[in-house]
């Protein structure tokens, strides 16, 4: 399921995300649900989306004690949706359990694939070493995280597009990573940190795309998919 761009769905409510599909035309494009809409809706909105024929990423970030976690992902597993994550930083353990969960919350069909997150595109080395005292450069720190949720079970990493190369050379070409943080060359950054065009990050061998506020703020947010979808495509900008 790689080459996929999904559009990030971060509306308070169930009905402002079905409007903006609806008049946009981009019914049946994957999308990522995260925590606002997931935790306003609940697992009807999903069963909504999967009817009309959206691949799903549940974009809800778990870290929790792995006893918790494992029995989390067992209900969620059970939604059928695409992807799921945790926090690389809930430890090896918590990894490994979320994995356990989502194998065991499945009675037919296909596992959904576990990512873990390794160090948020919202942060850089500054925020890593003074305020989270964790030491070490950035780059290393995402390496090493990745390096641990491979190890125990995850199926790939949400990663900055310009960390993908290093991250499947450590991991393996089958690892995947998923590159938040994209932005056309017009849009503005916001609170990201570490962004890339659809370009660089398929030049930085990333997987698959998730794409937020490029496409919802754009004036033409249907012109603005098909500019970031023909960009990760054929690699030029469009």
């Amino acid at each position: 399921m790689t080459n996929k761009i999904f559009l990030a769905l971060d509306f308070p409510t169930l009905d402002e995300a079905r409007s903006f599909i609806d008049q946009n035309e981009l019914q049946g494009v994957p999308v990522k649900v995260g925590m606002e809409l997931f935790y306003r809706e609940g697992p009807r909105l999903i069963e909504l989306l999967k009817q009309n024929g959206h691949d799903i990423f549940l974009d809800l970030k778990l870290h929790d004690i792995p006893i918790t976690v494992e029995r989390a992902m067992k209900n969620l597993a059970g939604l059928g949706v695409d992807m799921v994550n945790v926090h690389a930083l809930g430890g090896g353990d918590m990894i490994k359990r979320a994995k356990e969960g989502l194998m065991a919350g499945v009675a037919v069909g296909v596992i959904p694939k576990l990512l873990a997150v390794t160090i948020l595109t919202s942060m850089d080395n500054h925020i890593l070493n003074r305020e989270m005292k964790i030491e070490g450069n950035l780059q290393d720190n995402i390496l090493h995280l990745s390096e641990l949720a491979a190890k125990n079970g995850a199926d790939g990493v949400v990663c900055a597009a310009h960390e993908a190369k290093k991250i499947k050379d450590m991991c393996g070409k089958s690892f995947l990573t998923v590159t938040p943080g994209i932005r056309l060359a017009e849009s503005p950054d916001d609170d990201q940190k570490r962004v890339a065009t659809p370009a660089a990050a398929r030049e930085g061998g990333a997987d698959m795309l998730v794409v937020g506020r490029t496409i919802t703020n754009a004036k033409e947010p249907k012109a603005a998919y098909e500019k970031v979808e023909k960009e990760w495509l054929y690699g030029v900008k469009l």
